[in-house]
C-alpha cells in the first residue's frame, strides 16, 4: 500500500512540475499571481477588432471617438522573446531604472538597479497599500540603454495626423496599476500577463481617490456603481493592443505580473 501511495505521489509531482514548466514557458519566467480576487471582467465592453481593420476605419470609427482593442495588428514575437525575465536580467540587470509612485497627481521618483526591482520590489500589491507607497516601473526609460530593445518592437501602424510616437515600457506586479488619469491618445500592448482597463469619456469624470490604488477602487467603489455609472472595461492579453483616444479617463490593473509597452501619440 505504501509503495502504491509513493507511486501516485511521484506521478502527481511529475505532473505538477510539467505544468509548472509549461507555465513558466508561457509567461516568460515572470511569476504570475493567480489570485481569485483578481478576475477579468464578466463582460468586456470595449469593442474588439481583428487585423483586417483598415486605417480608414480606425480614423473614422475610433481615433477621436472611442477605445478599441485590435488583435493580430503586429507580430511582436521577437520582442516578446527578448522580454523574458532571464533575457532582461541578463541584458539590463545592473542598469539603473527610475520608478514612480502610482498615484494620480504626484509622482515620487526613485532610482534602483533593474535587478533589485525585479528580485525585491516586483511583488503582488495589497489592497490597503496607498498609491504613494507603490513603486512602479513604467515610462521613465533610458532610451540610450534600452534603445536596442525598443528597436525590436513593432508599434501599431496607425498614426493620428499631426502626432509623433513615444514609447513607455513597463513591468509591474499583480495587483498594481495606475489610478484614473488622462492624457493624449495612445496604444497599449501586453507582452506577458494580463492587464485590466477601466475607461470613461472626457465628459464623465470618475469617482475616485487619487492616492488610492486601482485595486482598492475595484474592491471598494466599483461594486457600488450603478450600471449607468460603470466604465467601459476589458482585459487585454499578449498580442492584443488597446487604443484610447485623447483625454479619455483610464485606470489599469495588472492581474498578473505583467510586461507591457505603450505607444503615446503626442
Amino acid at each position: 500500500m505504501a509503495l502504491l501511495e509513493h507511486f501516485f505521489f511521484l506521478a502527481f509531482t511529475s505532473q505538477i512540475l510539467a505544468e509548472h514548466s509549461e507555465y513558466l514557458k508561457w509567461d516568460g519566467g515572470w511569476l504570475m499571481n493567480r489570485s481569485t480576487r483578481l478576475l477579468e471582467e464578466k463582460h468586456c465592453t470595449v469593442e474588439r477588432r481583428g487585423a483586417s481593420l483598415t486605417y480608414a476605419e480606425f480614423i473614422q470609427q475610433y481615433a477621436f471617438l472611442r477605445p478599441v482593442i485590435i488583435q493580430g495588428l503586429t507580430d511582436n514575437s521577437e520582442f516578446q522573446a527578448l522580454c523574458t525575465k532571464e533575457r532582461l536580467l541578463e541584458e539590463y540587470g545592473e542598469h539603473l531604472v527610475r520608478l514612480s509612485t502610482a498615484n494620480t497627481y504626484s509622482y515620487q521618483k526613485v532610482n534602483v538597479r533593474f535587478r533589485e526591482y525585479v528580485e525585491h520590489l516586483l511583488k503582488p500589491q495589497d489592497q490597503d497599500c496607498l498609491g504613494s507607497d507603490t513603486l512602479y516601473f513604467f515610462g521613465d526609460n533610458n532610451f540610450t540603454e534600452w534603445g536596442p530593445l525598443f528597436e525590436k518592437y513593432s508599434a501599431p501602424p496607425f498614426q493620428i495626423p499631426g502626432t509623433s510616437k513615444a514609447y513607455s515600457f513597463g513591468i509591474a506586479g499583480s495587483g498594481t496599476g495606475v489610478p484614473f488619469h488622462w492624457h493624449g491618445p495612445g496604444f497599449s500592448e501586453v507582452i506577458f500577463g494580463r492587464k485590466r482597463w477601466f475607461l470613461y469619456p472626457p465628459e464623465k469624470t470618475p469617482e475616485f481617490n487619487p492616492n488610492r490604488t486601482t485595486l482598492s477602487w475595484l474592491m471598494e467603489t466599483y461594486p457600488l456603481l450603478l450600471d449607468v455609472d460603470r466604465p467601459l472595461e476589458c482585459t487585454i492579453h499578449p498580442g492584443e493592443v488597446l487604443y484610447f483616444p485623447d483625454h479619455w479617463w483610464h485606470a489599469t490593473l495588472n492581474l498578473d505580473t505583467s510586461v507591457f509597452i505603450s505607444t503615446f501619440l503626442g
